[in-house]
């Protein structure tokens, strides 16, 4: 009987303590998602007050009138009225040319630059660093310093240009070369994070794959051919789309070298929609121009979505 007694009281501390020890992690656990989902409110809390509600405003001023302070719905007038613009569809024209010149050059260059680079074994870190730092430069220091380099009369690029008894450009001031120069200066600011990616997408591929390659008598394009690029295939695709909806909202190189010039040339939708909110002092319509490029993009990135998800599954 004793014995029965002394067996049921270890047993009911065992509970006991089973069951404090549980109730212990219980309250351990829920301490730690407690902290985890503060932290996420708060960032739901910076995306809603930052992201979110100036694109719903957005949208619902592109609806809106505002005029001698009062507020009046006018449904799709100011989308009649901003594609009525000529300059609307100038500034498309000129965002898609640059959007093209773009991602020939700007794409391209940055792979070619970190294949090179890959190549390297001890210069390679310092390498890094030279190619990023166009990055770490304030976007518009860098921008007036190609402005000081493209000018026509004692710019670094025309005295280069007479050294070599070559014909000197008017760079930014003509229409045939402003929307090239524009190019130029984007690449250059914007290829150091994209040459990183690249690096280190290309570090990833096996050296086996190379020596393969080498034993099959293949040559250099042909490896990067047959190699980097299909190995790299998913991060080309990705920094592709980046780069389009990027490029499609170019403005400080426009704003800062060309002021949308010579004759509208270089008047990207970005600057048009900025001449309308700040020139024109016309904000719902500039609200409007703002949706219609968010639906275009959209409608872009959806597609690309798709048509990844199918090469995927292919």
């Amino acid at each position: 009987m004793a014995y029965a007694l002394a067996t049921e009281r270890l047993h009911d501390g065992a509970e006991r303590s089973a069951g404090r020890s549980s109730w212990k992690s219980l309250r351990r656990a829920a301490g730690r998602n407690l902290r985890a989902h503060a932290f996420l409110f708060g960032a739901l809390v910076c995306f809603a007050l930052f992201t979110w509600y100036p694109m719903i405003r957005e949208i619902i001023m592109s609806f809106q009138r505002v005029h001698r302070g009062q507020t009046t719905w006018v449904g799709l007038g100011n989308y009649r009225q901003i594609t009525a613009d000529p300059e609307f569809w100038q500034a498309w024209r000129n965002t898609l040319e640059f959007t093209a010149l773009a991602l020939v050059f700007g794409f391209a260059a940055p792979f070619a630059v970190a294949i090179v680079v890959n190549e390297f074994r001890h210069a390679r870190g310092y390498l890094r660093i030279l190619v990023y730092l166009p990055v770490m430069l304030p976007p518009v220091a860098g921008i007036l310093l190609f402005k000081y380099f493209m000018d026509p009369g004692f710019g670094l690029f025309n005295q280069a240009l007479h050294f070599l008894h070559l014909p000197r450009s008017q760079w930014l001031a003509s229409k045939s070369s402003s929307m090239p120069s524009l190019v130029v200066v984007s690449t250059w600011s914007n290829m150091g994070t994209a040459t990183l990616v690249y690096l280190a997408a290309l570090q990833g591929i096996p050296g086996d794959l190379y020596e393969a390659a080498e034993l099959d008598g293949c040559s250099v394009l042909q490896r990067i051919r047959h190699v980097t690029v299909p190995q790299t295939r998913l991060i080309l695709s990705l920094m592709a789309m980046l780069q389009i909806v990027a490029t499609m909202q170019m403005f400080t190189e426009a704003f800062v070298l060309t002021g949308g010039g010579p004759e509208g040339s270089t008047t990207t939708v970005v600057y048009l929609l900025y001449n309308y909110a700040f020139s024109y002092n016309k904000f719902n319509t500039a609200a409007a121009l703002g949706v219609i490029m968010l639906l275009v993009l959209a409608i872009f990135s959806a597609i690309y979505v798709v048509l990844e998800r199918r090469g995927s599954e292919d």
